[in-house]
């Protein structure tokens, strides 16, 4: 067995190890989208060694697909994350603050975007632009919210034993690696070069996935309450985005009105 053989295998038992786990804890009641991403890469890294082995020819096609579905699904989680940040809180949010969290989300991806076309891709064909810059879009998002979200860490009452600081991190160190090893594939020609970082990232996963499996092996303790201060400052954020958002209509509805 060679090395990418035994890396992929590695991954696949720990990606399924992770996935028992999270049903033994039931962690699809708070985080859904994190388990179906697992669930996920379960899959499509096990049906990867068969569209390699049988249909060689479509793996570009297959491996953009499985990309555009992980970069979405990767979005779903920092969404989820940061909704469960709140969790405290929630009682005193209207549901409609989740609309703002998604739309915080996307317009960080959507500023994101342009920065990944910076390096050299011209000899890249369209398929493999698309799949480049939506890893790196993906991989900048989940390091910028770590950090953002270790930084604020004491602020937003969690540590390393809540899980929503335990995921990002996996993310996080996993993003970085892949990061890293994008842009510097865009700079080298295809060759041994290109081959080690793949592996690379893929033994990064493995510590993740790792990392994962011990932290949900452990019961999570209690969450703690925000700060008087901080759940003031929280709602108040909260209430001028909604009166923000209303003015925004209101404007839109009298301009309407104004049109012959």
């Amino acid at each position: 067995m060679n090395l990418n053989n035994a890396l992929w295998l590695t991954n696949v038992v720990a990606e399924a190890a992770v996935v028992g786990l999270l049903l033994y804890r039931r962690a699809w009641r708070l985080f859904p989208v994190f388990c179906l991403y697992c669930a996920w890469d379960l899959f499509s890294n096990s049906s990867n060694y068969l569209i390699i082995r049988f249909f060689h020819d479509r793996y570009i096609s297959a491996y953009l697909i499985e990309t555009t579905v992980d970069s979405a699904l990767e979005l779903g989680i920092l969404v989820e994350l940061s909704w469960s940040v709140l969790r405290p809180l929630r009682a005193q949010l209207r549901r409609r603050a989740l609309i703002l969290v998604v739309c915080l989300v996307v317009l960080a991806a959507i500023c994101i975007w342009p920065i990944t076309g910076i390096h050299e891709m011209a000899r890249l064909g369209l398929e493999m632009r698309i799949l480049v810059r939506a890893q790196q879009t993906a991989s900048i998002l989940r390091v910028l919210f770590f950090l953002l979200l270790a930084g604020c860490s004491q602020l937003l009452s969690i540590g390393w034993r809540d899980r929503e600081l335990q995921v990002a991190t996996g993310l996080g160190f996993y993003s970085f690696i892949s990061l890293t090893a994008t842009m510097l594939q865009t700079h080298q020609s295809m060759g041994q070069h290109y081959f080690l970082l793949n592996q690379l990232v893929i033994a990064s996963y493995f510590c993740s996935l790792f990392y994962w499996a011990i932290c949900f092996a452990h019961q999570e303790p209690e969450r703690k309450p925000f700060s008087p201060q901080m759940q003031n400052f929280l709602l108040a954020l909260a209430g001028h985005a909604r009166s923000e958002r209303l003015t925004l209509v209101d404007r839109v509805v009298n301009e309407s009105t104004k049109r012959p």
